[in-house]
């Protein structure tokens, strides 16, 4: 495939990506490599990343432990300490050989390490592949609230090896998967249908559709790498979905969900949000939501959980001037950002969720 050409870093995929990783390596004549792994990129990834790299230069391993409950900043500090006690300078580079949460944490670390040195995302999980390692978004959560702390800085560079994903269970696809269908919503009504018949995909389908994700990504960012306009359609689904997914976090009697678990559940209540107020076809409000119920499974939100989830909307990055900026659809591939919808149209379609 294609490697994908932004202005200030690429990303490339499969056989063309190691190539290109050594060769920058190369060029560089960096200091040290520091590579940030979890626990389960350490097990599962590592052995098979260190035989592609080709270098004579010293490398250190950094782990950190897997899970969201670990995007910290007293993670980072774990890992700053670790940086400066084996001799990083401002000549080393960092690579992130992880999911979601080790590409957001390590390009913040990276980011602000000696006020910065360079470092290359290599996303092991599908959430990775076509969300958190791409467009620049780094960062960590506070507390259950979810990226709260953070810079948009690039990396220069982001290696896709879609093998990775022969290491991730189910669940996890399905939650990258999410994501993907999100960017088929606000750009793409065949990009979505594509994604939801899921029974005629084959390996070599699925990496063309990562490829594409990537694609439409890249295009939204370039356009709008602050996030003051454009930009803002890719948080479809993320105003209520980050709500449930830092609400179900933080719950000791929840059990956590997966990002896109979260935001799957997100799009179906902003569809619904966007059928009320900006009269979004009924018909598709129906097929989308008997796609999702399809792939995910039902989550019971109880109606005694609405209004607390509803109170962590206020912490939603989008929110400008104490209002709840929400991006909702007037069809499909045509998103409206800074809608500001009422509680109690809110609580509306968490009935239709649960009615469903």
């Amino acid at each position: 495939m294609n490697s994908v050409e932004t202005k200030t870093y690429s990303v490339h995929f499969n056989d063309t990506a190691y190539k290109a990783l050594n060769t920058y390596v190369d060029a560089h004549h960096f200091s040290k490599i520091f590579i940030l792994v979890d626990t389960n990129t350490h097990e599962h990834c590592l052995a098979k990343f260190m035989s592609h790299l080709e270098t004579t230069i010293a490398i250190e391993v950094i782990e950190m432990e897997a899970g969201e409950s670990h995007k910290t900043i007293d993670t980072c500090v774990g890992i700053w300490n670790a940086l400066s006690e084996l001799g990083a300078d401002r000549k080393s580079l960092m690579l992130n050989l992880g999911g979601g949460v080790v590409t957001d944490l390590g390009g913040f670390v990276a980011c602000t390490f000696k006020r910065g040195i360079k470092y290359i995302n290599i996303p092991t999980s599908l959430l990775a592949m076509v969300d958190a390692s791409v467009g620049g978004k780094t960062g960590v959560d506070l507390g259950a609230l979810k990226n709260q702390v953070g810079v948009i800085s690039s990396g220069d560079m982001v290696i896709i090896d879609t093998s990775y994903l022969d290491t991730l269970a189910q669940n996890q696809l399905k939650s990258g998967l999410a994501e993907m269908l999100k960017h088929g919503l606000i750009r793409d009504r065949v990009y979505f249908d594509k994604l939801t018949d899921l029974s005629k995909l084959t390996l070599n389908d699925l990496d063309v559709l990562i490829h594409e994700s990537v694609v439409i990504k890249k295009d939204t960012v370039i356009k709008d790498p602050f996030e003051q306009n454009e930009r803002k359609h890719l948080n479809f689904g993320h105003t209520l979905g980050h709500a449930i997914e830092s609400y179900y976090l933080s719950h000791p009697d929840k059990d956590d969900l997966l990002h896109g678990e979260a935001i799957a559940i997100g799009m179906i209540l902003e569809c619904y949000l966007s059928t009320e107020l900006l009269g979004f076809p009924k018909e598709d409000l129906e097929h989308i939501t008997n796609a999702f119920k399809s792939i995910y499974e039902h989550v019971s939100i109880d109606p005694s959980d609405y209004d607390a989830i509803i109170e962590l909307l206020k912490y939603d990055k989008k929110n400008e001037h104490g209002n709840i900026n929400f991006v909702l659809l007037e069809a499909i591939g045509q998103p409206k950002i800074d809608c500001h919808v009422a509680n109690a149209l809110i609580i509306n379609s968490f009935e239709y969720y649960s009615n469903h």
